[in-house]
């Protein structure tokens, strides 16, 4: 009888086993591995080299390094602020059952299930300086084209709107789940006492949303700040490293360069940063989150 029981409490655990394993092999192990490459010199041919902090020298003594950290925080922020804003007000305008809302739904969550590349690749085209579609309809306007991907400001802005479209779907088809989870009688009771739209929307409606408002905002904090693909097709990281990110950079110095114990420094970099944020970031605004 105790074997059995003994065998019933082990169970779940061998049950969890394989992902254990998975997440070990591929996600703690290449962490580990990473903070200890950053602590040497190694180009992938040769054997490693210690060099203490030496690559954290090299890489806080570098001015391109703090451009690259402004070009990523300033995708960051922008991303997650227009998605979030977007995906709100996209999800309260479409949270009725009807079929219009249902097709509409469908139609913003098209973008999000084409994978990134072939995102970058049409608005490639669409934002062509020569013969792109987005300068075409400015010139039926009368306006003048723009270079969207080689003006150092314009570049960065434009990944941030393509980031954006492609994203905003996901986030606001979550937000209607939440916000046709809230209980109507709260609206009932709210128009009975003649509460106007604005005091609903900030009494209700946003305190019963803020579980699932608190889950995307980081999940779009984590995805901005592990921006790669965009970068690297529609940019290269140009014009004059103003499109840059701490990712792209990560994949410049390891497989392009062959400065692998750099390019984990930059890792480690990044690591902290989203440790840091995330922490801070459960610890301020958890505590003003509203569970149902």
């Amino acid at each position: 009888m105790e074997e059995t029981l003994q065998n019933r409490k082990w169970r779940p655990y061998l049950f969890i086993l394989p992902s254990i394993l998975i997440i070990c092999v591929f996600s703690i192990y290449p962490i580990f591995r990473m903070i200890y490459q950053s602590f040497h010199d190694w180009n992938m041919i040769t054997d490693m080299k210690f060099v203490g902090l030496a690559n954290f020298e090299k890489l806080f003594t570098n001015p391109k390094f703090y451009q690259i950290l402004g070009n990523t925080f300033f995708f960051v922020f922008w991303n997650v602020l227009f998605c979030m804003v977007i995906a709100l007000l996209l999800a309260v305008y479409l949270q009725k059952d009807t079929k219009i809302n249902r097709f509409l739904q469908s139609i913003s969550f098209m973008p999000y299930i084409v994978s990134m590349a072939s995102v970058a690749l049409l608005w490639s085209w669409i934002m062509n300086r020569d013969y792109g579609f987005l300068n075409y309809i400015l010139t039926l306007f009368g306006l003048d084209t723009q270079n969207w991907l080689g003006d150092r400001d314009l570049a960065k802005t434009s990944l941030v709107i393509i980031s954006v479209w492609k994203s905003v779907g996901y986030n606001a088809l979550i937000l209607i789940s939440a916000l046709q989870g809230i209980p109507r009688y709260l609206y009932e009771a709210a128009s009975l006492d003649n509460a106007s739209q604005l005091t609903v929307f900030r009494k209700i409606t946003f305190p019963m949303i803020s579980p699932t408002l608190f889950f995307i905002t980081i999940v779009n904090i984590i995805n901005s700040f592990k921006v790669f693909e965009l970068v690297q097709i529609m940019t290269n990281g140009g014009p004059l490293n103003s499109t840059k990110t701490l990712v792209f950079s990560i994949h410049e110095e390891g497989t392009l360069f062959f400065k692998v114990g750099y390019a984990s420094a930059i890792g480690v970099v990044l690591l902290v940063i989203l440790a840091v944020f995330t922490i801070v970031y459960f610890r301020m605004l958890a505590k003003r989150v509203h569970y149902q």
